[in-house]
């Protein structure tokens, strides 16, 4: 049997979308055979080095990621959301680059938010979800 990876999870620090705690989820990955799984809390990175070093220590392998929410030009009110992976350090330092930039140039009412554009440039060593229902498939 091929071993299931969550690549799509909110934590604690997704601080109105989950209670998960980070040493709980890295004891439930064990449990459940998992080689590895992804953190994407919405719109920041809070828990990363937290999950990381518990991850590593319970011999799973961490995979850093973001839930983002973008901006849509036509209709400021309704972003839709963009699951990012980093897959190595090009894409830890572009995940960070866009988080920043979200929160110092995207704020929306509160929320911070990526432009589409911003990817262009931006996207080396990424893996892109479409985020669901909510998702925006880039072209």
């Amino acid at each position: 049997m091929t071993p299931f990876v969550h690549l799509h999870l909110h934590s604690e620090f997704s601080l109105v979308d989950s209670v998960v705690r980070i040493d709980r989820l890295i004891e439930a990955a064990v449990a459940a055979g998992m080689p590895a799984v992804a953190l994407t809390d919405q719109s920041n990175m809070f828990a990363a080095v937290k999950f990381q070093k518990a991850a590593l220590a319970a011999g799973v392998q961490p995979i850093l990621g973001v839930d983002l929410l973008v901006e849509q030009a036509d209709d400021a009110e309704a972003p839709t959301r963009l699951v990012l992976l980093a897959q190595d350090e090009a894409g830890y330092l572009n995940l960070t680059s866009l988080v920043s930039r979200s929160y110092i140039e995207g704020q929306h009412r509160g929320e911070p938010r990526i432009h589409r554009e911003w990817l262009e440039g931006h996207s080396a060593g990424l893996i892109a979800l479409s985020g669901g229902r909510f998702g925006d498939v880039l072209n």
